[in-house]
């Protein structure tokens, strides 16, 4: 691993003058913009630490004229709104006290100390702006060459000041770790998988989420079963369904979807799907659509006939979740039904109920041959009507 960082991102005119503006040596780069750079990844979020406070880091930024926010000034937070996107600026900070859910802060000016706080030692990693000089007091370049998961110091320390971190550390073994992880991280995770229960739900259902729309979470997940970590926050699941449906996601070039991945973990039980997504706090949308997924039963049918029902999304669940073939798919556009209900009061048919019956009827005809259009609908219509003689 390099022993400077030099990316493209870090000589953004926004990000220079934000630099400027914080002044030299006050400011480095920090955690994931450093890490995935290092790793040729892209640049999603830029943090930057800073040994200033936040009063201070607001007053600089007022005088540069760059907007910001104090989105978590107790914390030490405050993010800067540059024209490519936001920036989290944070005091160098020590923890006070924790009880696994959340943490007392005392701010703090030693860089090392602010370091030795965080959670792995890939993600304790610092670079300057002006320079990119990288500061590592934990080896986590070492690691992050060997992709090596590992805590800060004592796992199980780590893990009792914030109980999500068991699950940090499995998504962060899942997207960057080698085998076989490590050791003591595993046994510290198995060891308090029980302090997940205190968490909320909302923060155990974000971060399984976020596991779960990785690349390949299917075999973390089960090293989580073999751990006891997965009956603690999701003992209904089976990680073996997972990992057939990451198989076909990949054979047939499908783009991961964290829903569809919970949906194959869960048993076809439609009742049960609508309880974990409350446990997990899951939008309204997703509550939807994970029940729909577990409403399987047998065959999904007919590709092009499951996504009309249903739409693309929730067709392709279901699908992929049976191993069935979704190619027909492929730049296939969802046709609109062409009979509309006055076509069949204009034949005759009294406006009510006679009028959807009839047109459910023509429809499902019209969905079994494949969508046709023109001519071929009016003779289904009839075929309709003449086994339906109107009064």
């Amino acid at each position: 691993m390099p022993e400077t960082l030099n990316a493209p991102w870090m000589h953004r005119e926004d990000l220079l003058g934000l630099v400027a503006a914080l002044g030299e040596g006050n400011a480095r780069y920090v955690g994931g913009a450093v890490r995935d750079t290092l790793l040729d990844l892209p640049v999603k979020d830029i943090d930057m630490a800073t040994v200033l406070l936040p009063e201070a880091v607001i007053e600089r930024l007022d005088a540069a004229g760059i907007r910001n926010v104090p989105t978590g000034i107790e914390h030490g937070t405050v993010t800067a709104v540059l024209p490519q996107g936001p920036v989290e600026i944070t005091t160098l900070r020590h923890d006070v006290s924790t009880d696994g859910r959340r943490a007392t802060v005392a701010f703090a000016e030693d860089w090392r100390e602010d370091a030795a706080r965080r959670d792995f030692t890939i993600n304790a990693l610092y670079a300057d702006p002006q320079g990119g000089e990288i500061h590592d007091w934990f080896d986590g370049l070492a690691d992050l060459s060997a992709r090596h998961v590992r805590f800060i110091g004592d796992a199980r320390q780590r893990i009792r000041e914030d109980h999500l971190r068991i699950l940090r550390y499995f998504r962060f073994q899942a997207r960057f770790g080698s085998s076989p992880a490590d050791t003591e991280a595993e046994a510290a995770c198995s060891e308090l998988a029980a302090t997940l229960k205190g968490l909320s739900r909302e923060r155990v259902g974000m971060e399984t989420m976020n596991l779960l729309g990785l690349p390949d979470p299917a075999p973390t997940v089960q090293r989580m079963r073999e751990l006891g970590v997965l009956e603690v926050i999701l003992p209904e699941a089976d990680p073996d369904a997972l990992a057939v449906l990451v198989a076909a996601e990949r054979m047939q070039g499908i783009a991961p979807e964290a829903i569809r991945r919970l949906a194959a973990l869960l048993p076809p039980q439609p009742t049960l799907a609508e309880q974990v997504a409350a446990r997990f706090r899951l939008s309204a949308a997703q509550k939807k659509r994970l029940a729909l997924a577990a409403a399987r039963e047998g065959s999904p049918g007919e590709p092009r006939a499951l996504a009309y029902r249903l739409g693309r999304d929730r067709a392709l669940d279901r699908l992929l979740i049976a191993g069935a073939d979704v190619s027909t798919l492929a730049g296939w556009e969802i046709p609109t039904m062409p009979l509309k209900g006055g076509q069949i009061v204009a034949r005759g048919v009294g406006a009510g109920p006679d009028v959807a019956r009839i047109l459910r009827r023509v429809e499902d005809r019209w969905i079994a041959e494949g969508f046709p259009q023109g001519e071929r609908v009016d003779v289904l219509l009839d075929e309709v009507l003449a086994e339906e003689p109107l009064a």
